[in-house]
């Protein structure tokens, strides 16, 4: 057993920065005897709202079900086609495939592994009636750019692990969940805002799909028993809101401290000379990255992350196999080869721990320990 550990992400440290504030908010709803939707609900619902500047939130289960009844509030069913990423978390596409519409996929870019903007333009056909862009990682795709090679076409943000992110367009702050017609987060523990359990929002520019979505997240009922159309069971409980309203008072400075993380592993790769096997992540220069992950690409990938876990360092690989090539969507016919990019990254990516609490000696340690595998 090594002499000390390191977990890619340690949420007890980050707990114990919040617990008397995280208790007093547990014992409110324990006290309050109301646990499925409600007030802790409808407030948190209103205060991310006003965090991002938007009219409209809706919590729901997960970031899963959220992506789901975003594209059933959009009534895409079978014969539609929705352009997105291979190189993400499979729920971005099976909400696609769950609906009976198309996956359509477009490869990403070498450097910040976001969305490529020439793909989703050759990728557009009679049939696409949404685009689902992906804030891979916590860092904004090109958002003007997708605007202006498919206008008209909805769209539709995977912003599951980019809340806080920011992109600068014009010299006009555009906040992640804010440029397309509907936008989805998670709040799986370990996102940046993340809950003690499953929990996801859809936020929404128009009142009429965010009513929509309020139906569909209870059975498509309008009323308690009166059901207008099928929906699903997709709610958010109120201790998890109630969490999640404490966690959202902390969130610009856990980013904050989040992004001098990410900037002292940017240092120590240069400074220890690891440049020829190790490629940093690189932040787009128009915007503001919140790293919820620190994904390098590096050489010998799978014998460095044995490496690193035999000396107690925990690293995670974001994703081992890109979607067009997982077996469940074998029947859309896409090819090895086809998104080289993708299939590159699914090799070659590594992420490294990366919270809040990480310390610099933590970091110099990570990255002692890539110098000392390279160059053993």
């Amino acid at each position: 057993m090594p002499d000390r550990t390191l977990p890619s992400f340690d949420l007890k440290r980050n707990f114990k920065r919040v617990k008397e504030e995280i208790m007093e908010a547990l014992e409110r709803v324990l006290e309050s005897q109301h646990f499925i939707l409600g007030p802790e609900v409808k407030a948190f619902e209103e205060e991310v709202a006003s965090y991002l500047g938007v009219e409209h939130a809706i919590g729901c289960a997960s970031g899963s079900d959220a992506l789901l009844l975003a594209l059933m509030a959009l009534d895409i069913s079978e014969g539609d086609e929705v352009i997105t990423t291979p190189y993400t978390f499979f729920a971005t596409a099976s909400c696609i495939a769950r609906l009976g519409a198309r996956p359509v996929f477009v490869d990403v870019e070498p450097d910040t592994y976001n969305i490529s903007v020439d793909g989703i333009k050759n990728a557009l056909s009679e049939r696409t009636k949404a685009i689902l862009p992906v804030h891979l990682f916590g860092q904004m795709v090109k958002v003007e750019e997708i605007k202006e090679v498919a206008p008209g076409i909805t769209i539709v943000e995977d912003a599951a692990q980019a809340i806080g992110a920011v992109r600068f367009v014009d010299g006009k702050a555009i906040k992640a969940g804010t440029f397309g017609e509907l936008a989805c987060f998670s709040f799986f523990p370990t996102k940046n805002l993340g809950a003690y359990g499953d929990g996801g929002m859809v936020v929404a520019k128009s009142k009429k799909l965010a009513d929509r979505i309020f139906r569909l997240r209870v059975h498509g009922a309008g009323r308690q028993y009166m059901h207008e159309e099928i929906g699903i069971n997709s709610r958010l409980d109120a201790l998890q809101a109630a969490i999640l309203r404490v966690r959202l008072r902390h969130l610009e400075i856990w980013n904050e401290e989040r992004r001098k993380a990410a900037f002292r592993y940017d240092l120590l790769i240069a400074e220890k000379g690891l440049n020829e096997w190790v490629t940093p992540p690189r932040a787009d220069e128009h915007n503001h990255h919140t790293y919820h992950q620190y994904v390098v690409r590096c050489q010998r990938r799978d014998q460095l992350q044995k490496f690193l876990q035999d000396k107690g360092i925990t690293t995670r690989v974001y994703y081992p196999v890109p979607l067009h090539l997982q077996k469940c969507f074998q029947y859309l016919g896409y090819k090895e080869g086809q998104f080289p990019v993708s299939e590159s990254l699914s090799k070659e990516s590594l992420a490294l721990p990366m919270f809040p609490e990480i310390t610099p000696e933590e970091q110099e340690w990570v990255i002692d320990s890539i110098r000392q595998f390279y160059l053993k």
